[in-house]
């Protein structure tokens, strides 16, 4: 039985908010230190309040470099990518769910084979494919991936979820007359919604932090996204950590209000967990 189990709920709840504090203390440290003196050297230790807050530092940011559209760029591939993420990997896990047990081995096996591949052996031939589909030099060239469900571990995420669903579910559906189609968007879909907060953090994440595909595949300056300003801004003035603290927090926050927001799906006391456990 794990720990947190064997604690009463008022214990339950300190351990969780002790726990959550750690976490977040390294946040609250890089929110402090952008508020320090530009030019300033980082606090040897944590700075709980500085002295004299510097909130133009944030505006700085943005006067040194065109922050604001490499933000927008960002939030267009991501949201982008969101979607088409959620229904490529989705049916793609439903699909190999479907298959016969030698070949729903034989995917499952090939899917794990694929997150074994660095992700370097895959930068050339994806600039080749997106060179042929002249897509190159423009937002598109990072969003691509997402028609192939950015990442097979999203479609195992969801292939889990779906083992987990009892099969005669799936038989009582098929025999009132549903086709596979309706089967994964009313039946499947709405039992895995879990999995599928999961995967849109999951997926914000990765293309809101990619640093790599801009500097392959972008080439003109307007296209760049928040991670490639982020070290424009490092060249430009290397040593002022206040501002370079400033763009951290600016980068991290998105994400971590994404969590705050999503993290009630995970707490659910009703989910995925509470059906009758299938194959996996």
């Amino acid at each position: 039985m794990p720990m947190m189990s064997k604690l009463k709920p008022g214990g339950r709840t300190i351990a969780g908010l002790v726990v959550s504090i750690i976490f977040t203390l390294p946040l609250f440290w890089a929110v402090m230190a952008s508020l320090r003196q530009p030019g300033l050297p980082p606090a040897l230790t944590i700075e709980w309040w500085p002295q004299a807050p510097h909130w133009e530092n944030y505006t700085a940011i943005f006067s040194m470099a065109p922050l604001t559209r490499y933000t927008l760029n960002s939030l267009i591939v991501a949201l982008a990518a969101i979607p088409l993420t959620l229904l490529t990997a989705s049916l793609a896990g439903f699909a190999i769910d479907q298959l016969p047990d030698r070949r729903r081995r034989a995917m499952v096996t090939l899917s794990i084979m694929l997150l074994m591949i660095p992700d370097a052996s895959v930068w050339l031939f994806r600039f080749q494919i997106l060179r042929w589909l002249g897509l190159l030099d423009t937002l598109w060239a990072l969003i691509v991936p997402a028609f192939a469900a950015s990442s097979p571990l999203f479609v195992l995420l969801f292939y889990w979820t779906f083992r987990r669903i009892p099969a005669e579910i799936y038989e009582a559906a098929r025999l009132d007359g549903a086709s596979a189609l309706v089967v994964w968007q009313r039946l499947a879909l709405p039992l895995a919604r879990p999995t599928l907060v999961g995967v849109t953090v999951l997926t914000f994440v990765l293309y809101w932090s990619d640093f790599v595909s801009p500097i392959l595949y972008i080439f003109q300056p307007r296209y760049y996204t928040l991670p490639v300003g982020l070290q424009i801004l490092k060249q430009l003035d290397p040593t002022n950590w206040p501002l370079l603290m400033a763009a951290a927090v600016l980068m991290t926050l998105p994400v971590f209000f994404l969590f705050v927001l999503a993290q009630r799906f995970f707490l659910r006391a009703v989910s995925l967990g509470s059906l009758v456990e299938g194959d996996t």
